[in-house]
Protein backbone atom coordinates (compact mmCIF):
# COMPACT_ATOMS: atom_id res chain seq x y z
CA UNK A 1 0.00 0.00 0.00
CA UNK A 2 1.27 3.18 -1.23
CA UNK A 3 1.92 5.23 2.10
CA UNK A 4 -0.11 7.71 3.12
CA UNK A 5 0.14 8.04 6.89
CA UNK A 6 2.09 11.48 8.76
CA UNK A 7 5.47 10.29 9.99
CA UNK A 8 4.53 12.18 13.44
CA UNK A 9 1.54 9.94 13.73
CA UNK A 10 3.46 6.73 13.41
CA UNK A 11 4.31 4.89 16.77
CA UNK A 12 1.67 5.86 18.28
CA UNK A 13 0.02 3.76 21.01
CA UNK A 14 -2.93 3.35 21.24
CA UNK A 15 -5.77 3.62 23.60
CA UNK A 16 -9.26 1.48 24.06
CA UNK A 17 -12.04 2.78 26.25
CA UNK A 18 -12.53 -0.05 29.46
CA UNK A 19 -14.37 -2.70 29.40
CA UNK A 20 -16.05 -3.58 32.38
CA UNK A 21 -14.48 -6.59 33.98
CA UNK A 22 -11.48 -7.14 32.12
CA UNK A 23 -8.50 -7.36 33.95
CA UNK A 24 -5.36 -7.97 31.79
CA UNK A 25 -3.94 -4.71 30.13
CA UNK A 26 -2.78 -4.65 26.92
CA UNK A 27 -0.35 -2.18 25.24
CA UNK A 28 -0.32 -1.75 21.62
CA UNK A 29 1.56 0.59 18.76
CA UNK A 30 1.58 0.92 15.65
CA UNK A 31 3.43 2.13 12.50
CA UNK A 32 3.42 2.24 9.04
CA UNK A 33 0.50 2.62 6.95
CA UNK A 34 -3.42 3.88 7.93
CA UNK A 35 -4.16 -0.38 7.33
CA UNK A 36 -1.84 -0.89 10.35
CA UNK A 37 -4.01 1.56 12.39
CA UNK A 38 -7.20 0.32 11.12
CA UNK A 39 -6.11 -3.61 11.90
CA UNK A 40 -4.96 -2.47 15.47
CA UNK A 41 -8.41 -1.17 16.12
CA UNK A 42 -9.55 -4.83 15.31
CA UNK A 43 -6.68 -6.32 17.44
CA UNK A 44 -7.63 -4.71 20.18
CA UNK A 45 -11.87 -5.32 19.86
CA UNK A 46 -10.80 -8.92 19.53
CA UNK A 47 -8.53 -8.75 22.73
CA UNK A 48 -11.35 -6.86 24.28
CA UNK A 49 -13.45 -10.01 23.95
CA UNK A 50 -10.50 -11.53 25.95
CA UNK A 51 -10.36 -10.13 28.81
CA UNK A 52 -7.81 -6.99 27.97
CA UNK A 53 -8.33 -3.49 28.45
CA UNK A 54 -5.12 -0.75 26.93
CA UNK A 55 -3.28 1.07 28.69
CA UNK A 56 -0.68 4.03 27.98
CA UNK A 57 1.65 2.55 30.28
CA UNK A 58 4.22 0.21 28.91
CA UNK A 59 5.72 -0.73 32.30
CA UNK A 60 2.41 -2.37 33.84
CA UNK A 61 1.64 -4.20 30.28
CA UNK A 62 0.88 -8.15 30.55
CA UNK A 63 0.63 -8.01 26.89
CA UNK A 64 2.62 -5.59 24.24
CA UNK A 65 1.84 -5.81 20.98
CA UNK A 66 3.79 -3.94 18.19
CA UNK A 67 2.20 -3.93 14.24
CA UNK A 68 5.18 -3.26 12.27
CA UNK A 69 5.69 -2.04 8.43
CA UNK A 70 8.28 -3.59 6.15
CA UNK A 71 7.81 -1.15 3.77
CA UNK A 72 11.39 0.28 4.12
CA UNK A 73 14.32 -0.86 5.89
CA UNK A 74 13.96 2.31 8.02
CA UNK A 75 10.16 1.49 8.94
CA UNK A 76 11.59 -2.33 10.21
CA UNK A 77 14.89 -0.58 12.13
CA UNK A 78 12.46 1.13 13.79
CA UNK A 79 10.53 -1.72 15.60
CA UNK A 80 13.66 -3.38 16.38
CA UNK A 81 14.44 -0.02 18.48
CA UNK A 82 11.40 -0.53 19.85
CA UNK A 83 11.78 -4.03 21.14
CA UNK A 84 15.21 -3.18 22.90
CA UNK A 85 12.82 -0.68 24.80
CA UNK A 86 10.40 -4.01 25.79
CA UNK A 87 13.16 -6.15 26.35
CA UNK A 88 14.31 -3.57 29.14
CA UNK A 89 10.92 -4.00 30.49
CA UNK A 90 10.54 -6.99 30.40
CA UNK A 91 13.87 -7.82 32.74
CA UNK A 92 11.83 -5.48 35.48
CA UNK A 93 8.18 -7.63 34.73
CA UNK A 94 9.17 -11.01 33.41
CA UNK A 95 5.57 -12.11 33.52
CA UNK A 96 4.96 -9.52 30.81
CA UNK A 97 4.80 -11.10 27.00
CA UNK A 98 5.72 -9.27 23.74
CA UNK A 99 4.25 -10.12 20.17
CA UNK A 100 4.32 -8.68 16.74
CA UNK A 101 2.37 -7.92 14.69
CA UNK A 102 1.16 -7.42 10.61
CA UNK A 103 3.34 -6.86 6.88
CA UNK A 104 7.36 -7.53 9.11
CA UNK A 105 5.30 -10.51 11.16
CA UNK A 106 4.31 -11.91 8.00
CA UNK A 107 7.51 -11.31 6.05
CA UNK A 108 9.96 -12.51 9.01
CA UNK A 109 7.56 -15.43 10.38
CA UNK A 110 9.60 -17.57 12.77
CA UNK A 111 13.11 -15.89 12.21
CA UNK A 112 11.50 -13.32 14.70
CA UNK A 113 11.46 -15.72 17.32
CA UNK A 114 14.90 -17.15 16.39
CA UNK A 115 15.99 -13.25 16.50
CA UNK A 116 14.26 -11.16 18.72
CA UNK A 117 14.56 -13.43 22.25
CA UNK A 118 11.85 -12.07 24.13
CA UNK A 119 9.13 -12.25 21.29
CA UNK A 120 6.34 -14.29 22.50
CA UNK A 121 4.26 -14.56 19.26
CA UNK A 122 4.22 -13.69 15.87
CA UNK A 123 0.86 -13.13 13.88
CA UNK A 124 0.16 -12.37 10.13
CA UNK A 125 -2.28 -9.11 9.34
CA UNK A 126 -4.85 -12.16 8.11
CA UNK A 127 -4.63 -14.39 11.18
CA UNK A 128 -5.80 -11.91 14.48
CA UNK A 129 -9.08 -13.81 15.33
CA UNK A 130 -6.59 -16.83 15.94
CA UNK A 131 -5.19 -14.76 18.50
CA UNK A 132 -7.08 -16.17 21.69
CA UNK A 133 -6.11 -19.46 20.70
CA UNK A 134 -2.05 -18.25 20.04
CA UNK A 135 -2.35 -16.33 23.51
CA UNK A 136 -3.77 -19.63 25.16
CA UNK A 137 -0.53 -21.57 23.45
CA UNK A 138 1.74 -18.28 25.16
CA UNK A 139 0.03 -18.67 28.78
CA UNK A 140 1.04 -22.06 28.75
CA UNK A 141 4.72 -21.09 28.06
CA UNK A 142 4.97 -22.06 24.45
CA UNK A 143 5.98 -19.89 21.38
CA UNK A 144 2.84 -18.96 19.37
CA UNK A 145 3.10 -18.06 15.68
CA UNK A 146 0.36 -17.55 12.52
CA UNK A 147 0.83 -15.93 9.35
CA UNK A 148 -1.15 -17.63 7.03
CA UNK A 149 -2.41 -15.38 4.13
CA UNK A 150 -5.81 -15.98 3.51
CA UNK A 151 -7.96 -15.75 0.72
CA UNK A 152 -11.08 -14.29 2.09
CA UNK A 153 -10.43 -12.80 5.13
CA UNK A 154 -11.59 -9.04 5.22
CA UNK A 155 -12.76 -8.79 9.28
CA UNK A 156 -15.68 -7.93 8.26
CA UNK A 157 -17.91 -9.01 11.11
CA UNK A 158 -15.74 -8.14 13.39
CA UNK A 159 -16.36 -4.41 14.84
CA UNK A 160 -13.58 -2.30 15.39
CA UNK A 161 -12.71 -0.15 18.34
CA UNK A 162 -12.15 3.43 17.62
CA UNK A 163 -8.70 4.13 19.02
CA UNK A 164 -6.36 6.85 19.49
CA UNK A 165 -9.51 8.91 18.62
CA UNK A 166 -10.80 12.64 18.08
CA UNK A 167 -13.89 11.21 18.37
CA UNK A 168 -14.64 12.92 14.19
CA UNK A 169 -12.55 10.78 12.21
CA UNK A 170 -12.21 7.39 11.45
CA UNK A 171 -10.81 4.15 9.17
CA UNK A 172 -13.44 2.26 7.46
CA UNK A 173 -11.16 -0.69 5.79
CA UNK A 174 -12.98 -1.84 2.52
CA UNK A 175 -10.52 -3.96 0.88
CA UNK A 176 -7.52 -6.55 1.79
CA UNK A 177 -4.46 -6.95 0.11
CA UNK A 178 -2.84 -5.85 -3.29
CA UNK A 179 -2.87 -7.92 -7.32
CA UNK A 180 -0.41 -4.60 -8.57
CA UNK A 181 2.60 -6.35 -8.04
CA UNK A 182 4.89 -3.23 -8.36
CA UNK A 183 8.58 -4.43 -8.03
CA UNK A 184 9.36 -2.88 -5.44
CA UNK A 185 6.42 -3.52 -3.12
CA UNK A 186 6.45 -6.17 -0.22
CA UNK A 187 2.33 -5.77 0.36
CA UNK A 188 1.67 -8.15 -2.22
CA UNK A 189 3.47 -10.78 -0.06
CA UNK A 190 3.10 -9.66 3.12
CA UNK A 191 -1.00 -9.10 2.93
CA UNK A 192 -2.13 -11.50 0.45
CA UNK A 193 -4.14 -11.13 -2.84
CA UNK A 194 -7.15 -8.55 -3.35
CA UNK A 195 -10.63 -9.52 -1.88
CA UNK A 196 -13.16 -7.04 -0.71
CA UNK A 197 -16.31 -6.63 1.88
CA UNK A 198 -19.32 -6.96 1.85
CA UNK A 199 -20.96 -3.42 1.18
CA UNK A 200 -23.44 -4.01 3.43
CA UNK A 201 -21.13 -4.58 6.35
CA UNK A 202 -19.14 -1.35 5.38
CA UNK A 203 -22.66 0.74 5.22
CA UNK A 204 -23.60 -1.11 8.53
CA UNK A 205 -19.81 0.49 10.12
CA UNK A 206 -20.61 4.06 8.63
CA UNK A 207 -24.38 4.21 9.65
CA UNK A 208 -23.07 2.75 13.54
CA UNK A 209 -20.14 5.72 13.40
CA UNK A 210 -22.25 8.35 12.06
CA UNK A 211 -24.81 7.30 15.34
CA UNK A 212 -22.01 7.48 18.01
CA UNK A 213 -20.90 11.11 16.57
CA UNK A 214 -18.40 11.01 13.94
CA UNK A 215 -18.21 13.03 10.72
CA UNK A 216 -15.71 12.01 8.82
CA UNK A 217 -14.68 8.92 7.27
CA UNK A 218 -11.82 7.09 5.40
CA UNK A 219 -12.54 4.18 3.40
CA UNK A 220 -9.49 2.16 3.73
CA UNK A 221 -7.73 -0.46 1.22
CA UNK A 222 -4.00 -1.20 -0.28
CA UNK A 223 -5.81 -0.08 -3.79
CA UNK A 224 -9.36 1.47 -3.28
CA UNK A 225 -10.17 1.24 -7.03
CA UNK A 226 -10.06 -2.04 -7.10
CA UNK A 227 -12.82 -2.92 -4.69
CA UNK A 228 -15.10 -5.62 -6.46
CA UNK A 229 -17.95 -6.93 -4.36
CA UNK A 230 -20.19 -10.04 -6.07
CA UNK A 231 -20.89 -12.49 -3.15
CA UNK A 232 -17.23 -13.91 -3.69
CA UNK A 233 -14.28 -14.12 -3.08
CA UNK A 234 -10.74 -13.28 -5.04
CA UNK A 235 -10.85 -10.68 -7.66
CA UNK A 236 -9.31 -13.06 -10.12
CA UNK A 237 -12.73 -15.10 -9.76
CA UNK A 238 -15.03 -12.99 -10.81
CA UNK A 239 -14.74 -14.37 -14.55
CA UNK A 240 -16.44 -17.78 -12.98
CA UNK A 241 -19.05 -15.61 -11.37
CA UNK A 242 -22.51 -16.19 -12.49
CA UNK A 243 -24.12 -13.65 -14.72
CA UNK A 244 -26.37 -12.50 -11.66
CA UNK A 245 -23.39 -12.34 -9.64
CA UNK A 246 -21.52 -9.67 -12.51
CA UNK A 247 -24.81 -7.92 -13.21
CA UNK A 248 -25.41 -6.64 -9.47
CA UNK A 249 -21.56 -6.81 -8.71
CA UNK A 250 -20.80 -3.50 -6.35
CA UNK A 251 -17.19 -1.58 -8.06
CA UNK A 252 -16.10 0.91 -6.10
CA UNK A 253 -17.92 4.08 -7.99
CA UNK A 254 -20.96 2.09 -6.66
CA UNK A 255 -19.52 1.91 -3.29
CA UNK A 256 -18.45 5.16 -2.85
CA UNK A 257 -22.58 6.69 -4.16
CA UNK A 258 -23.63 4.12 -1.34
CA UNK A 259 -21.15 6.05 1.44
CA UNK A 260 -22.10 8.91 -0.05
CA UNK A 261 -26.06 8.53 0.47
CA UNK A 262 -25.92 6.43 3.40
CA UNK A 263 -25.11 9.49 5.32
CA UNK A 264 -25.34 12.54 3.02
CA UNK A 265 -24.08 14.96 5.74
CA UNK A 266 -21.12 12.94 7.08
CA UNK A 267 -17.54 13.81 5.31
CA UNK A 268 -16.60 10.76 3.02
CA UNK A 269 -12.68 10.27 1.89
CA UNK A 270 -10.78 7.32 0.30
CA UNK A 271 -6.98 6.12 -0.17
CA UNK A 272 -5.46 4.66 -1.91
CA UNK A 273 -6.10 4.97 -5.49
CA UNK A 274 -3.79 3.64 -8.24
CA UNK A 275 -3.75 5.46 -11.31
CA UNK A 276 -3.93 2.58 -13.54
CA UNK A 277 -7.17 2.25 -12.01
CA UNK A 278 -8.77 5.24 -10.88
CA UNK A 279 -11.63 5.60 -13.31
CA UNK A 280 -13.44 8.59 -14.63
CA UNK A 281 -16.67 7.17 -12.86
CA UNK A 282 -15.15 7.59 -9.12
CA UNK A 283 -14.69 11.30 -10.09
CA UNK A 284 -18.17 12.05 -11.44
CA UNK A 285 -18.80 10.48 -8.46
CA UNK A 286 -16.74 12.21 -6.43
CA UNK A 287 -18.42 15.71 -8.43
CA UNK A 288 -22.10 14.47 -8.28
CA UNK A 289 -21.88 14.19 -4.29
CA UNK A 290 -20.78 17.33 -2.02
CA UNK A 291 -19.96 15.15 1.09
CA UNK A 292 -17.25 13.28 -1.23
CA UNK A 293 -14.18 15.26 -0.22
CA UNK A 294 -12.28 16.57 -3.10
CA UNK A 295 -9.06 14.97 -2.69
CA UNK A 296 -7.36 12.31 -4.27
CA UNK A 297 -3.61 10.48 -3.18
CA UNK A 298 -2.90 9.42 -6.45
CA UNK A 299 1.02 7.76 -5.70
CA UNK A 300 3.16 7.99 -9.27
CA UNK A 301 6.74 6.61 -7.23
CA UNK A 302 8.46 8.14 -10.92
CA UNK A 303 8.30 10.79 -13.94
CA UNK A 304 9.84 8.39 -15.98
CA UNK A 305 8.29 5.98 -18.30
CA UNK A 306 11.65 3.77 -18.31
CA UNK A 307 11.58 3.39 -14.60
CA UNK A 308 7.35 3.32 -14.58
CA UNK A 309 7.81 0.09 -16.69
CA UNK A 310 10.61 -1.26 -13.80
CA UNK A 311 8.10 -0.70 -11.45
CA UNK A 312 5.61 -2.68 -13.29
CA UNK A 313 3.38 0.31 -12.67
CA UNK A 314 1.08 -0.54 -15.75
CA UNK A 315 0.79 3.49 -16.48
CA UNK A 316 2.71 5.85 -18.43
CA UNK A 317 3.79 9.37 -17.74
CA UNK A 318 1.38 10.56 -20.54
CA UNK A 319 -1.64 8.43 -19.32
CA UNK A 320 -1.11 9.69 -15.54
CA UNK A 321 -1.07 13.34 -17.36
CA UNK A 322 -4.60 12.11 -19.22
CA UNK A 323 -5.93 11.24 -15.49
CA UNK A 324 -4.78 14.72 -13.86
CA UNK A 325 -6.66 16.74 -17.17
CA UNK A 326 -9.49 14.92 -16.40
CA UNK A 327 -9.42 15.38 -12.77
CA UNK A 328 -9.23 19.31 -13.05
CA UNK A 329 -11.72 19.23 -15.77
CA UNK A 330 -14.19 16.96 -13.95
CA UNK A 331 -13.12 18.45 -9.79
CA UNK A 332 -11.30 21.71 -10.61
CA UNK A 333 -11.07 22.03 -6.91
CA UNK A 334 -9.59 18.52 -5.87
CA UNK A 335 -6.48 18.42 -4.39
CA UNK A 336 -3.94 16.02 -5.51
CA UNK A 337 -0.92 14.17 -3.24
CA UNK A 338 1.56 12.31 -4.51
CA UNK A 339 4.31 9.33 -3.34
CA UNK A 340 7.43 9.41 -4.96
CA UNK A 341 10.85 7.37 -4.86
CA UNK A 342 13.90 8.81 -5.55
CA UNK A 343 16.71 6.61 -6.51
CA UNK A 344 15.16 3.85 -7.75
CA UNK A 345 17.43 1.03 -9.16
CA UNK A 346 19.16 2.23 -13.25
CA UNK A 347 17.63 5.60 -12.28
CA UNK A 348 19.70 8.37 -14.55
CA UNK A 349 19.87 11.82 -14.03
CA UNK A 350 17.33 12.12 -16.99
CA UNK A 351 14.40 9.87 -15.61
CA UNK A 352 15.36 12.34 -12.25
CA UNK A 353 14.54 15.30 -14.42
CA UNK A 354 11.26 13.97 -16.03
CA UNK A 355 10.11 13.39 -12.36
CA UNK A 356 10.67 16.80 -11.39
CA UNK A 357 9.09 17.82 -14.43
CA UNK A 358 5.94 15.72 -14.08
CA UNK A 359 5.80 17.44 -10.62
CA UNK A 360 5.80 21.03 -12.35
CA UNK A 361 2.82 19.44 -14.56
CA UNK A 362 0.46 17.92 -12.01
CA UNK A 363 1.50 20.45 -9.29
CA UNK A 364 0.62 18.61 -6.27
CA UNK A 365 -0.68 20.20 -3.15
CA UNK A 366 1.17 18.13 -0.96
CA UNK A 367 3.17 14.30 -1.23
CA UNK A 368 4.97 11.97 0.34
CA UNK A 369 8.48 11.16 -0.54
CA UNK A 370 11.35 8.72 -0.30
CA UNK A 371 14.90 6.78 -1.48
CA UNK A 372 14.40 3.82 -2.82
CA UNK A 373 14.58 1.32 0.16
CA UNK A 374 15.43 -2.55 -1.06
CA UNK A 375 13.09 -4.55 0.29
CA UNK A 376 14.27 -8.85 0.46
CA UNK A 377 11.66 -10.82 -1.62
CA UNK A 378 10.69 -7.98 -4.50
CA UNK A 379 11.20 -8.25 -7.71
CA UNK A 380 13.22 -5.32 -7.81
CA UNK A 381 15.51 -6.88 -4.82
CA UNK A 382 15.81 -10.30 -7.08
CA UNK A 383 16.59 -9.03 -10.67
CA UNK A 384 17.66 -5.04 -10.23
CA UNK A 385 20.86 -4.52 -8.46
CA UNK A 386 20.59 -1.47 -6.15
CA UNK A 387 23.23 0.59 -7.88
CA UNK A 388 22.38 4.17 -7.12
CA UNK A 389 24.68 5.47 -4.60
CA UNK A 390 23.99 6.61 -1.49
CA UNK A 391 24.47 10.00 -1.95
CA UNK A 392 23.10 10.62 -5.35
CA UNK A 393 19.70 9.55 -4.06
CA UNK A 394 19.81 11.76 -0.98
CA UNK A 395 20.54 14.68 -3.28
CA UNK A 396 18.01 13.45 -5.79
CA UNK A 397 15.23 12.99 -2.97
CA UNK A 398 16.54 16.53 -1.21
CA UNK A 399 15.69 18.65 -4.73
CA UNK A 400 12.15 16.74 -5.19
CA UNK A 401 11.15 17.77 -1.40
CA UNK A 402 11.95 21.29 -2.39
CA UNK A 403 10.43 21.09 -5.39
CA UNK A 404 7.29 19.68 -3.88
CA UNK A 405 7.53 22.42 -0.91
CA UNK A 406 7.62 25.33 -4.00
CA UNK A 407 4.44 23.83 -5.59
CA UNK A 408 2.82 23.35 -2.11
CA UNK A 409 3.16 26.45 -0.92
CA UNK A 410 2.13 27.78 -4.30
CA UNK A 411 -1.37 26.06 -4.23
CA UNK A 412 -1.82 26.84 -0.25
CA UNK A 413 -1.26 30.65 -1.35
CA UNK A 414 -5.07 30.34 -3.46
CA UNK A 415 -6.75 29.84 -0.75
CA UNK A 416 -6.52 33.31 0.69
CA UNK A 417 -9.31 35.57 0.36
CA UNK A 418 -11.42 32.22 0.05
CA UNK A 419 -13.68 30.77 1.89
CA UNK A 420 -13.43 27.08 2.85
CA UNK A 421 -15.54 24.60 5.01
CA UNK A 422 -13.48 22.77 7.60
CA UNK A 423 -14.23 20.41 10.00
CA UNK A 424 -13.27 21.02 13.56
CA UNK A 425 -10.36 17.65 14.79
CA UNK A 426 -8.90 19.22 17.69
CA UNK A 427 -7.49 22.69 19.19
CA UNK A 428 -4.40 23.76 17.31
CA UNK A 429 -0.97 22.50 18.60
CA UNK A 430 0.21 26.25 18.81
CA UNK A 431 -2.75 28.10 20.13
CA UNK A 432 -5.35 26.89 22.56
CA UNK A 433 -7.38 29.83 21.74
CA UNK A 434 -7.90 28.29 18.45
CA UNK A 435 -9.53 25.22 16.50
CA UNK A 436 -7.79 23.22 14.02
CA UNK A 437 -9.67 21.15 11.37
CA UNK A 438 -8.94 20.24 7.64
CA UNK A 439 -10.87 21.08 4.68
CA UNK A 440 -12.44 19.10 1.83
CA UNK A 441 -9.09 18.91 0.17
CA UNK A 442 -7.34 17.76 3.22
CA UNK A 443 -5.85 20.57 4.03
CA UNK A 444 -5.03 22.22 7.78
CA UNK A 445 -6.51 24.67 8.45
CA UNK A 446 -6.98 26.44 12.14
CA UNK A 447 -9.03 29.65 13.46
CA UNK A 448 -10.13 31.50 16.34
CA UNK A 449 -12.40 28.89 18.65
CA UNK A 450 -15.48 31.38 19.89
CA UNK A 451 -18.39 29.15 20.34
CA UNK A 452 -17.44 26.49 18.26
CA UNK A 453 -17.02 22.93 19.28
CA UNK A 454 -15.10 19.93 18.07
CA UNK A 455 -16.89 18.36 15.09
CA UNK A 456 -18.91 21.19 14.14
CA UNK A 457 -18.35 22.09 10.18
CA UNK A 458 -17.42 26.02 9.86
CA UNK A 459 -17.15 28.01 6.85
CA UNK A 460 -13.60 29.83 7.34
CA UNK A 461 -12.59 33.05 5.42
CA UNK A 462 -9.06 32.45 4.66
CA UNK A 463 -6.69 35.82 5.93
CA UNK A 464 -3.12 34.07 5.38
CA UNK A 465 -1.26 31.02 5.60
CA UNK A 466 2.31 29.21 6.53
CA UNK A 467 3.61 26.93 3.89
CA UNK A 468 1.36 23.78 5.65
CA UNK A 469 -1.58 25.68 7.24
CA UNK A 470 -4.59 27.50 6.49
CA UNK A 471 -5.48 30.92 8.63
CA UNK A 472 -8.29 32.16 8.55
CA UNK A 473 -11.46 32.82 10.75
CA UNK A 474 -15.12 31.59 11.37
CA UNK A 475 -17.61 32.97 8.71
CA UNK A 476 -20.79 30.74 10.15
CA UNK A 477 -21.43 27.11 10.76
CA UNK A 478 -22.72 24.68 8.23
CA UNK A 479 -23.89 21.91 10.75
Amino acid sequence: MDKTIDESKQGNNLVLEKKEGNTRKLFIESYGCAMNFSDSEIVASILADQGFNTTQNLEEADLVLVNTCSIRDKAEQTVRKRLEKYNAVKRINPKMKVGVLGCMAERLKTKFLEEEKIVDLVVGPDAYKDLPNLLAEVDEGRDAINVILSKDETYGDVAPVRLNTNGVSALVSITRGCDNMCTFCVVPFTRGRERSRDPQSIIGEINDLWNNGYKEITLLGQNVDSYLWYGGGLKKDFTKASDMQKATAVHFPQLLELCAKAQPTMRIRFSTSNPQDLTLDVIHTMAKYDNICKHIHLPVQSGSDRILKEMNRLHTREEYFELIDNIRRILPECSISQDMIAGFPTETEQDHEDTLSLMQYVKYNFGFMYMYSERPGTMAERKLEDDVPEDVKKRRLAEIVQLQRELGAEQIEKYINTEVEVLIERESKKSNAQWSGKTSQNIVAVFPKEHYKVGDLVNVKIKDCTSATLIGEAQSSSM
